[in-house]
């Protein structure tokens, strides 16, 4: 029989005991939410749905999306990419949690979870701003937001909700 351990279960195994990370071992789990009200204006190519503001050093577990259905024909089909802006409006990565994902084309009122369609589930222990690809901590806040990366063959106005967690402290 084996047994093995997690990056964190190993160094807290260390000698001497490693410290973690804020988040890694305890923190507080907070959560964010947002609605948009769409109109077939907000779901262009390359349009942005500002959703949420997390803290850059934020370890996202979970982002919800739920939606009206917002493309009543088939073909082509919606797609968004979830990813971070900078408080600015600067985009950051547009799809490091999801990308060209094709929920938006049907009502979705159970929620799916788009934060590891494109992000590695190892990546679960990183802070937001390694999940946009820095180096090092801005400081600050983070957006998540969606961006279309196609059009509707029939765009049709409706709700937006995500549901964000994470830790943080």
């Amino acid at each position: 029989m084996a047994t093995a351990k997690s990056v964190e279960i190993t160094a807290l195994d260390a000698s001497p005991r490693e410290v973690l990370e804020t988040g890694s071992l305890e923190g507080r789990m907070r959560v964010a939410s947002g609605t948009i009200a769409a109109g077939t204006g907000d779901i262009d190519n390359d349009d942005v749905l500002m959703m949420v503001q997390i803290p850059s050093n934020a370890k996202v577990l979970s982002i919800k999306l739920f939606n009206d259905d917002l493309d009543s024909n088939g073909s082509p089909t919606l797609a968004a990419n979830v990813g971070l802006y900078y408080e600015d409006g600067t985009v950051l990565d547009e799809d490091c949690y999801a990308t060209a994902i094709t929920t938006l084309q049907a009502a979705n009122t159970a929620g799916v979870e788009v934060a590891f369609e494109a992000r590695n589930v190892n990546a679960v222990s990183n802070f937001a701003w390694e999940d946009g690809g820095l180096s090092s901590d801005p400081g600050g806040v983070l957006r998540i937001a969606l961006t279309m990366s196609n059009v509707a063959a029939t765009a049709a106005a409706g709700d937006v909700s995500v549901i964000v967690t994470y830790v943080v402290d």
